[in-house]
């Protein structure tokens, strides 16, 4: 049986399944009441007063960035989350003692974040879509980009629960990168209309490609050409994904 689809691995992926889906209120149905809070609050303020964006209203435009951002939050949570519970407790010498490679570990976090991620990503376009009517011009692109960003926040994730040691130190990487990122990555805005010096700060985002690369499979209309934002985000991926495997091999904050 290959590395990818051992035993091990598989049974550390269930296991990553069911600790986020026995507490599903907190982890499913928490963040999407979140999103739809501000759909209620933005769409139903602005939709009026600003003009229409790629052919769409307001509310139509902010549905599939809320997802995405949903997306990106999750997946990081997921996995993070999952890291740093396992060191504090003690129990992640029960994962360390099986004979799982750091590939395996790598797939394992990493499927089910994206698992959880893109969950929570349906759940708030299926809400969404009761607030306002969202085209689908390109479903495999919506699908590439939902999966990538989930994918890469999940990687990074694992990252930030292997550096940090304590729930307050984890909570510095949500609170101080993806948070902030997310924000400013055109989730409630179109980049095109900001200032050009805030225009091109914000082409230095990373979760600025997979929002406007997203939204542009629902819209069909997108602030940068799509293929740009997919080779930004596949390269990303790519590297972020070799730092953690080598990180992971390396047994640092994990077996040191």
């Amino acid at each position: 049986m290959s590395t990818l689809l051992s035993a091990g691995c598989y049974t550390l992926f269930t296991k990553e399944l069911l600790r986020f889906w026995k507490v599903a209120f907190q982890t499913l149905a928490a963040p999407v009441l979140t999103a739809v809070l501000y759909l209620l609050i933005f769409g139903h303020v602005l939709e009026n007063r600003l003009p229409q964006t790629h052919g769409v209203g307001y509310a139509a435009f902010l549905i599939p960035g809320l997802a995405m951002m949903s997306i990106l939050q999750n997946a990081f949570a997921n996995s993070s989350s999952s890291l740093i519970q396992s060191k504090v407790t003690g129990n992640l010498v029960f994962v360390l003692l099986s004979p799982l490679t750091a590939t395996e570990l790598f797939v394992a976090y990493t499927a089910a974040s994206v698992i959880r991620g893109l969950a929570v990503g349906v759940m708030v376009l299926l809400v969404g879509l009761l607030f306002a009517g969202v085209p689908l011009a390109h479903p495999l692109w919506a699908l590439t980009f939902a999966v990538l960003g989930a994918a890469l926040l999940g990687v990074f994730g694992i990252i930030a629960g292997l550096v940090a040691d304590k729930f307050d130190e984890l909570a510095a990487f949500q609170n101080f990168v993806v948070m902030p990122l997310t924000f400013l990555a055109g989730v409630f805005y179109s980049v095109d209309d900001l200032p050009p010096m805030w225009r091109a700060l914000s082409h230095f985002n990373p979760f600025f490609y997979l929002v406007d690369g997203f939204r542009f499979g629902f819209l069909g209309g997108s602030d940068i050409d799509p293929w740009l934002s997919l080779g930004a985000v596949a390269a990303a991926l790519i590297v972020l994904s070799a730092y953690t495997l080598h990180f992971l091999a390396s047994g640092r904050k994990l077996r040191q």
